[in-house]
């Protein structure tokens, strides 16, 4: 019969993190070079699909004017602008954001600025790097 080492009772882990505001929330940010896996950004996720949403109700008829829908929605005219410009973004992009690879620097700030309509323009007016 053999005996195990006893388990110590405490364990010390040191994890070098720093933490960040970003956007009104606290944010754990890793060291330099390492990358996690990245969730999906929810409130950006939630205004690319009010986007669609409301451009297919305007597309539908079922408003004729953004005045019309926002007012219903309760909202601001030119927010609900300003939100459908989302369903401009490149394919590319709208599918790194539901995907959750977009990386740290595309948030909803950065896309609700004026954006090139050209899809090839969009992502360098974005970030810096290349979504993959």
């Amino acid at each position: 019969m053999t005996r195990e080492p006893p388990i110590p009772e405490t364990m010390t882990l040191h994890v070098p993190f720093r933490i960040v505001k970003r956007g009104g929330r606290k944010e754990m940010q890793l060291p330099h070079g390492v990358r996690p896996d990245r969730k999906a950004d929810n409130t950006t996720v939630k205004a690319l699909a009010r986007a669609f949403r409301w451009k297919r109700m305007l597309e539908s008829g079922e408003f004729a004017t953004i005045a019309e829908l926002a007012e219903r929605e309760g909202i601001a005219p030119s927010y609900m602008t300003r939100v459908l410009r989302l369903t401009l973004l490149a394919p590319d992009i709208v599918e790194a954001i539901l995907d959750g690879k977009q990386g740290p620097e595309v948030t909803l700030a950065r896309v609700m600025e004026p954006f090139p309509i050209e899809w090839d323009g969009q992502l360098p007016s974005l970030c810096s790097r290349r979504i993959k």
